[in-house]
Formats: structure tokens, sequence, C-alpha cells
């Protein structure tokens, strides 16, 4: 394929004086009747920083296109039952709209009627089904460049998290270029929070249950981390993160029992205003 006019549609797609109306009137190769526009290649590939990777992005869609597009060509004149095939492609269609238009009702109705205390009522009946596979924990969690001043003050600030404490940090952070994460009255997921870390631990459940605070630097910037509480892989999961599934399965339980009723009512409504008929032997 010809790299050099491929690098010319590509640097085309990323320049920003190209507007939309005018990519949707390039065309860039046609195969029978089908033509592959500049603003379809535009939509199905990734714009990479590198412009040699956006060619070789935009050389292979290019080619998967002419090759789909030559082999329905040949099949659409070498296949004799196509009377099977758009039987089975309008029951597809069919089935995917009455999916998609279920799911739209579940969502509209079911997902309002699950409430809080129907959650926790299910929550504190089956909690052994509830057991993390992961380690949560509560607290706080600080960045701060190695130029930022009085250190010490924030030392104990982040260890004592009273609220004059969180005042102080947010002052402080702002005016230094540090950033901070309060999350002491929720739970985090604990390898969300170890990724900011520096330094990666080989047992980090013996570093959550051994260590209330944890304090690292690098070349940039110093990290400080206050665990007000936890929770291991294996340990009941709580309430505020079992939630969602909790939410999910009540739907489940909910949705087979809503859909045949809603189909009955669309049957018993189209019986009483004569929309079906049905004939004699």
């Amino acid at each position: 394929m010809n790299t050099k006019y491929l690098l010319i549609i590509v640097v085309s797609l990323c320049a920003f004086s190209c507007s939309q109306e005018k990519a949707k009137k390039t065309n860039i190769v046609q195969v029978g009747d089908k033509i592959l526009s500049r603003a379809d290649l535009e939509e199905n590939i990734p714009h990479y920083a590198d412009p040699e990777d956006s060619i070789l992005a935009a050389e292979h869609y290019i080619r998967v296109w002419i090759v789909d597009n030559l082999l329905y060509d040949v099949a659409q004149k070498n296949v004799d039952d196509k009377a099977e095939i758009n039987e089975l492609v309008e029951n597809y269609r069919k089935s995917l709209i009455i999916y998609q238009y279920q799911e739209q009702l579940v969502n509209e109705k079911l997902s309002k009627n699950i409430n809080e205390n129907a959650m926790w009522d299910f929550f504190k009946n089956n909690k052994d089904k509830f057991v993390l596979d992961r380690a949560l924990i509560k607290g706080l969690f600080l960045r701060i460049p190695l130029s930022a001043p009085q250190v010490e003050l924030v030392r104990g600030w982040y260890r004592s998290i009273s609220p004059s404490s969180i005042d102080n940090i947010e002052k402080y952070c702002v005016q230094n270029g540090a950033n901070y994460d309060y999350f002491v009255d929720e739970w985090r997921d604990f390898t969300d929070i170890v990724n900011k870390w520096p330094v990666k631990y080989r047992n980090e459940t013996e570093m959550i249950k051994n260590s209330k605070y944890l304090e690292q630097q690098d070349s940039v910037y110093y990290y400080f981390l206050n665990i007000t509480d936890y929770l291991l892989p294996g340990d009941n999961a709580p309430f505020e993160y079992a939630k969602s599934n909790i939410k999910e399965i009540l739907i489940n339980q909910k949705k087979m029992d809503f859909l045949r009723k809603m189909e009955d009512d669309l049957y018993n409504k189209a019986m009483n205003k004569g929309q079906i008929t049905f004939f004699d032997e």
C-alpha cells in the first residue's frame, strides 16, 4: 500500500483545520459500490503521537476493510440460500431489539424500586455471600514535593487528621503544589492507593496489619499514608462496598417476574383491543 499516501491521510486526519464536513466528503478507497471515507477511517483508528504508528493502524484498517468487502461480494455471488440467511438476520435483529427494550424497561422501572432498606435487609441475611478478595482501607493519602517547606508540620497533621489538621493540610497543599486524598469515611481498594506508592511491598496484608502510618520518598516527592481502618481478603465485605452487587442481584431476582407480567399485560391489552386474530382451520 502507498505509505506516502497513507502519511498524507494520517496528517490530514490530525489537522485541526480540517472540518468534519470536509472529512465526510473525502473518500479513500472504493470496492464495488462500497466506499471508505476519511471520516470513517478517523472514527475507527486510534490517534497515536507517533505518525508511523498511525500509518500502520490506518494501513491495517484499510486492508481489512478492503478484504472484508471483497469477501462479501464473492460470498454474495456464491451462497445459494440467501433466504435462510435473511431470515436468521431478521430473527437476530428482532431478538436484539426486544432485548434492548426489555433492558431499558428494567433499568427504568426496577432500578428505582430497589431502595436502601431492601438492599440492607438482603445484605444482613446474606453476609457470608459477600467475601472480599482484596484488601480495603480507610484513611488519608498525601504526596508532597521534596522542595515543600515545613514537612514536620505535615507529619503531625496527617497522623492526627482532626478537623483542624485537615484544614491545615488543605491550605498547605494549595500553597505548595501538593495533593491529598481524604477517604476516612469510605472504603477504598488498597491496590488503588498502593499504586501511587513509590515502593512495592511483597506482603501488602502484613503491611496493612502492622503499619498504621506509612512514609516514603523518591527523588521527587514525600508520600504519607494514614490507615484509619482496614479489611483484609477473606473478611466480609462492608455494606457500602457490596451495595452495587446487591442491587444487581435484587434486580435480577425481580427481572423475570417483571418481564413476565409485562408480556401478559401486553398480550391481554392486544386481545381486548382486537389486535390479535386467530384463524379457524
